[in-house]
């Protein structure tokens, strides 16, 4: 057992629990301010971010303008955007972009030398900066050395946070716009986390503690998202009582590989902004029937109309036909999706790609202001992992890495402005006790339990949903929830355990979310009440 082995404590000035975008670029700018530790699940390199074909949207062409992008964000979210906080990152996207430049990220320019603009579905404009259709690997790569290279930064891999450590004593300090916020919840010191490696337990405490945990794809059977997006930092920030927001609007990519050796890749949006088109498995074309842009519809609307489609026919899948569009022209533009598919024995040049939608990106979590912070003290929560007010009911694509930079810039801001003011916590943490917890031996429950919520969440809180798949989703989770408990509490962690009760956590939020929204609206469609409805106008808070 781990008693053996000495359970060290770390301390640091920043402690930062993910390590995509969100977190590199937060610990970047971070490091001016002092030492940085971060985390990272797996690999430092294996993130959501990595896995980002699309780009990063932001208005730097002259025929574009801010209001349009406004507007564009605002018209996605179907009425639950916060205007500001649309405005702020609109506006500050091009400074963010050249940081990005600044530390090393190359986006493609065209024979003018200027970028080459890619147009995804929701857009007015061709306004998506990337690198062809690998941009977030290439932010990966960039943001990675950097971080590498800087003395202050230290990256340590295959870790995983169990949960926050918190200080209940504190009494809130009236801080500028924390006033209102700050609900005696105390203060967060750090986390205690899991040495995957070894199995034991360390504590990690710091000023500041920076959840960059990415989405929740997992808690669902088909998903875009990496193995490790199992909504971690939003189950750990709401055990320790802050307040989670928006969870029913879970984004699906309509378009993800359908193969069965492919659990999660995704096939980018921007293909059908050059023109390649869905079609049913006899080659015709059904988007029109459900929206006026056809193929380029918003995200939700497509993939309602790919799951209508599927359930109609009884098909297993949809097909988007690469074979009408010139094939090299594609075969340049996409390389990453051309050897993607390659690798599954489909040649697009040739062949239409088998595609079904797949969770992929989660517009709410864990409820920040302009700046990133929580209803904890000292503690952070930006990128996917946040709820900001940016998304409302429904993502306009290749918003989100944009959001990710300027949520971790303006946190950094705002703790340089009131360094001071937070000082020093007083700390006396007490290392990790594991009881008389023992090793569990029954891995078969965890898996079986980890496979059953996957399945509910698809089957009863997909795509569209009703009341009464609603009700047997959250009776069920419950159950399960308790069993989770009961393993948590008499046996050692581990990884898949400590997954399995974040996920629970996570499904039972959307659940209730979903039940407590008595419309339609954005990604949220339930056939119990199919319209809008202005009483609903306002954000979900758990």
């Amino acid at each position: 057992m781990g008693h053996s082995q000495k359970l060290e404590t770390y301390t640091s000035d920043f402690l930062v629990i993910g390590s995509g975008i969100a977190g590199l670029f937060f610990a970047l700018k971070g490091a001016r301010l002092g030492s940085v530790t971060i985390l990272a699940k797996g690999v430092a390199s294996a993130t959501a971010t990595a896995m980002a074909q699309g780009g990063i949207a932001s208005v730097t062409s002259q025929s574009d303008t801010f209001d349009e992008h406004i507007n564009d964000t605002l018209v996605a979210g179907a009425g639950l955007c916060h205007k500001d906080i649309v405005q702020m990152c609109v506006n500050e996207a091009p400074s963010r972009i050249q940081d990005l430049i600044d530390l090393g990220v190359e986006f493609n320019k065209n024979s003018s030398a200027l970028f080459d603009l890619s147009k995804e579905g929701g857009h007015s404009h061709r306004r998506v900066l990337h690198n062809f259709d690998q941009t977030g690997q290439a932010i990966q790569r960039a943001l990675l050395a950097a971080c590498f290279q800087n003395s202050k930064i230290k990256i340590v891999e295959n870790q995983m946070a169990i949960d926050l450590i918190l200080d209940k004593k504190i009494n809130p300090l009236k801080l500028g716009n924390l006033k209102e916020m700050i609900q005696n919840k105390g203060q967060c010191l750090g986390a205690y986390v899991l040495d995957l490696p070894s199995g034991v337990v360390n504590t990690y405490l710091a000023k500041f503690t920076v959840l960059a945990t990415g989405g929740a794809g997992k808690v669902y059977l088909y998903t875009s998202n990496w193995d490790g997006a199992t909504g971690d930092g939003i189950a750990m920030a709401h055990r320790a009582g802050a307040r989670i927001a928006n969870m029913e609007f879970l984004q699906f990519h309509p378009t993800c590989l359908y193969h069965p050796h492919s659990r999660n890749f995704l096939i980018t949006e921007a293909l059908r902004g050059e023109g390649v088109e869905l079609v049913s498995e006899n080659s015709e074309k059904f988007m029109h029937k459900y929206h006026p842009s056809g193929s380029l519809a918003p995200r939700d609307i497509v993939a309602r109309a790919i799951d209508a489609e599927m359930k109609r026919t009884g098909h297993d899948c949809v097909f988007l036909d690469t074979t009408k569009t010139d094939g090299e022209e594609l075969k340049k533009r996409f390389p990453g999706v051309y050897e993607g598919c390659l690798k599954f024995g489909i040649d697009f040049t040739v062949q239409p790609i088998p595609v079904v939608p797949a969770a992929h990106y989660l517009c709410g979590g864990v409820l920040t202001d302009k700046n990133g912070i929580t209803d904890i003290r000292r503690l952070f929560a930006i990128g996917e992992t946040a709820s900001t007010g940016l998304h409302g009911a429904n993502r306009l694509a290749s918003n989100s890495l944009m959001e990710a930079t300027v949520f971790a810039h303006n946190a950094v801001e705002f703790i340089e402005e009131h360094f001071l003011e937070f000082g020093d916590p007083e700390i006396n943490v007490k290392p990790w006790d594991t009881g008389d917890a023992v090793n569990p031996d029954e891995m078969i429950v965890i898996s079986h339990n980890w496979d059953e919520i996957r399945r509910l969440m698809w089957n009863y809180v997909g795509i569209v949903r009703s009341t009464k798949r609603l009700d047997r989703a959250r009776s069920r989770i419950k159950i399960l929830k308790e069993e989770i408990k009961e393993y948590y509490w008499n046996f050692t962690v581990n990884k898949d355990l400590l997954e399995l009760r974040n996920i629970a956590i996570v499904a039972e939020l959307i659940i209730e979310s979903a039940l407590s929204r008595k419309e339609s609206r954005g990604i949220h469609f339930t056939l119990d009440y199919p319209l809008q409805d202005p009483e609903f106008l306002k954000d979900t808070i758990i």
